[in-house]
């Protein structure tokens, strides 16, 4: 069996990819919610709100576990990294905090009010600041800036972020989260053949901007002195990865010209999956590259035992949970365009 530390480690980076392909695609979907243009643009608000109305909620349920099992299973790396990532991290929160409580008011409001396209603006404003930050976190743990001298994180709130890199990480994870949402909100539609053909063109122009930002991070990421840290180009597998990462996205890009978007959908989100589980196996073995390890941020082994029987534990309980939710919401043709009140 594998040591209990690289297990733990292991359901941190399933959990940070669950909550990518789901929460992720929800604030995606914030994109185009302030985008929603053309003759059908009270059918796509009417789509979004469909979609994301009835998990949106239940998604923020995998970014919790990262937290938690941080905090549990690597405590000094979770103190070193909230320190040091203090300020971006307020702002992805304040992000999440925007966005739910704008869009929970907002649909409970007449159409074309004041109030609601203040809230409507609110919701997208949300969706557009939290997976920014999320991407310069992630961003600026790849890059090795993040320095502990004596287990204390040496530097400011504001120096230790403040890298092109981090921000064209955040910007990746932005266009990222809105291609999938695309992706999912063009198989919502799926019964209706114009408006999934609207996600079908913005998913299109989403996978371009998704390619361009990812080759500016790996220039970036090139060019940066001192070098980034987690590198995957500098692996053994970067090939290997970077040809399959290529061949997903061209995938779903030919799926989504050609209106097959259940394929579409799963090729995107294979691509994100590449992606993430890329950035953790270049950083690895370390949780805050280069000086602490994974095993040295360790908790004590009784403590991680205990944690992990209270994942499977818990597991049991979740996974059944979110496929009858996602069973009872997302079943074929669960969408159908209502007349939305005029106040």
């Amino acid at each position: 069996m594998p040591p209990l530390e690289f297990v733990i480690a292991g359901v941190l980076v399933i959990a940070l990819t669950i909550y990518a392909l789901s929460a992720g695609a929800d604030f995606g979907a914030g994109v185009w919610d302030l985008l929603a243009s053309g003759p059908r643009a009270a059918e796509q608000h009417e789509l979004i709100a469909h979609a994301i109305g009835p998990i949106w909620e239940a998604n923020n349920v995998w970014l919790v576990l990262v937290v938690v099992v941080l905090f549990t299973g690597f405590p000094s790396a979770f103190a070193a990294i909230l320190t040091a990532l203090f300020v971006p991290m307020c702002l992805m929160l304040i992000g999440i905090v925007l966005r739910g409580s704008a869009f929970a008011f907002h649909s409970q409001l007449p159409a074309h009010s004041p109030s609601e396209r203040l809230l409507a603006r609110a919701f997208a404003v949300g969706s557009i600041i939290t997976p920014i930050m999320l991407g310069v976190c992630l961003g600026t743990l790849a890059s090795g800036r993040i320095q502990l001298q004596n287990g204390l994180v040496t530097g400011g709130f504001f120096d230790i972020w403040q890298l092109p890199f981090a921000w064209a990480v955040g910007a990746l994870a932005l266009a990222l989260f809105a291609y999938l949402a695309a992706l999912y909100l063009a198989v919502e539609a799926a019964a209706q053949p114009d408006l999934s053909g609207d996600f079908r063109v913005r998913g299109l122009a989403a996978a371009v901007v998704t390619g361009a930002l990812a080759a500016l991070v790996l220039v970036l990421g090139r060019a940066a002195t001192p070098p980034i840290y987690a590198d995957p180009l500098g692996k053994p597998w970067a090939l290997p990865l970077a040809g399959a990462v290529t061949l997903a996205a061209l995938g779903a890009m030919w799926a989504l010209w050609v209106r097959r978007y259940y394929l579409a959908r799963a090729l995107g989100v294979a691509q994100v999956v590449l992606i993430l589980w890329g950035w953790a196996a270049a950083q690895y073995p370390f949780l805050v590259p280069p000086q602490l390890s994974l095993y040295d941020a360790a908790a004590p082994p009784a403590t991680l035992r205990l944690l992990l029987i209270a994942l499977i534990a818990g597991a049991v309980v979740l996974f059944p949970s979110f496929y009858y939710l996602y069973r009872v919401f997302k079943g074929p043709g669960a969408f159908k365009v209502t007349e939305k009140e005029e106040p």
